[in-house]
């Protein structure tokens, strides 16, 4: 979790719990969109 913050946004400055969340997810989906454009395909 700190990695990922780390690595997109830094720190997570919303005060609402669930968009936290939400935030967290999407940022989630771009780190393994990102790891699989760098995986070679066989």
């Amino acid at each position: 979790m700190v990695r990922v913050k780390k690595l997109l946004v830094g720190i997570l400055s919303l005060r609402d719990h669930n968009t936290q969340i939400n935030v967290t997810y999407a940022m989630i989906k771009v780190l393994n969109k990102l790891i699989g454009l760098g995986t070679p395909k066989i």
